[in-house]
């Protein structure tokens, strides 16, 4: 891990600025793909039912938008990376602690914190990219998010290792927070500093401002689909498929997210940000009718890797496009939309479990076909509403 610091220390200023950052989203991806990819194991220790785990599911978008006030005013009054290097410390350690705690109580209570702090580290560490962004004559942003899921995926993968050989989650989890909390201290000296905004920082109240309002209509569909993805797929394909090494589904959809996000900015500039938008559409609801109409081992994972590649780009296009806010500051205009994702994700992952608790996980899972859906008429709207202008 000193050899990162060494690393750093050799480029020039905005290199140092823009890998510390990519540590930051890389380790926010790990860590929260760690978490998703055991709620199976967690769903077994405490002998839950779908409607059981979707109602501890619902802690954490909830506890999320309890931190919008929070994070709005944390990027406001602070340069970005003070608060980012906070809220990450405790976001690794209530990691370890979901994975050490016996009771319910205490899971809801760390399950909570993990979130919120998610929450806020996830805020933060996107005002840094849109500054650095402007510093730069090209798109940068899908690049940070293709990192985030890239973690995500050594993070499934990992789990994937750890579960064939029954390393317990407590052990799982301590490793994963360990590394974490090793690599973010090495990385924080060297991340963007003076990039608190001094205009556009508080919340207007009153009439919503409509390009925020389809941005985070979008945003919402998108986390609907995606946060069920992660909270759900390896349920599907330990329970629908009927495998024992469940990750691998989930493995497989964040793998094909991770690299396509890394394309993200070349496919928007060569198709436009509207065409890029309704193909990924498309192609969510190519991949999540696969997994349906075919239960099985190889439908399920080509499926899932659909899915995957359609969702990729959404959220950089719409961070990316947020940063245009003519009433908000970047900082504010993420924190605002990033809402609307919370509120996806705290209707999404619990609603499958109600609906699979209903008419079986398997149909539950046309939800995500319908999210993916309105896309295209949002999209729609926005650019019109942007040529109006």
């Amino acid at each position: 891990m000193t050899s990162l610091s060494l690393n750093i220390r050799g480029m020039n200023r905005n290199s140092k600025e823009r890998l510390s950052l990519s540590v930051y989203f890389f380790l926010l991806g790990f860590g929260f793909a760690s978490w998703a990819s055991r709620i199976p194991s967690i769903k077994e220790n405490f002998d839950f039912n779908e409607a059981e785990l979707g109602s501890l599911l619902l802690a954490m978008p909830i506890s999320s938008l309890i931190g919008l006030p929070i994070s709005g005013w944390l990027v406001s009054k602070f340069n970005s990376r003070i608060p980012l290097f906070a809220s990450f410390v405790v976001f690794a350690v209530s990691l370890y602690a979901i994975g050490s705690v016996s009771r319910l109580d205490h899971l809801v209570i760390a399950v909570s914190v993990f979130s919120f702090c998610m929450r806020i580290s996830n805020i933060t560490v996107n005002t840094q990219s849109l500054a650095l962004q402007e510093k730069r004559d090209k798109k940068i942003i899908g690049s940070f998010h293709g990192l985030w899921s890239l973690g995500g995926l050594f993070g499934a993968l990992f789990s994937t290792i750890l579960v064939r050989f029954k390393v317990p989650m407590i052990d799982h989890f301590l490793y994963v927070a360990a590394i974490s909390l090793l690599a973010g201290i090495l990385a924080y000296p060297f991340l963007l500093k003076k990039d608190k905004s001094e205009v556009g920082n508080k919340l207007v109240l009153g009439k919503p401002d409509p390009y925020i309002l389809y941005l985070g209509l979008m945003v919402f569909f998108a986390a609907l689909c995606e946060g069920g993805m992660f909270d759900w797929s390896g349920v599907y394909f330990k329970e629908v498929v009927g495998e024992e090494v469940f990750t691998l589904g989930y493995l497989l959809f964040m793998t094909f997210m991770a690299f396509s996000r890394f394309y993200s900015d070349r496919l928007s500039e060569k198709l436009g940000l509207q065409k890029t938008y309704v193909l990924g559409s498309l192609i969510v609801t190519a991949g999540m009718l696969v997994a349906i109409i075919f239960p099985y081992y190889w439908p399920v994972l080509i499926g899932f890797s659909l899915v995957g590649i359609g969702v990729a780009a959404v959220f950089p296009m719409t961070f990316g496009l947020a940063g245009k806010s003519k009433k908000y500051s970047p900082g504010m205009a993420i924190s605002i939309i990033s809402t609307y994702g919370i509120i996806g994700m705290l209707i999404g992952p619990p609603l499958v479990g109600y609906l699979a608790h209903a008419i079986g996980l398997r149909y539950a899972f046309i939800l995500f076909i319908l999210s993916g859906l309105m896309l295209i008429p949002l999209s729609r709207r926005l650019f019109a509403l942007e040529e109006s202008r």
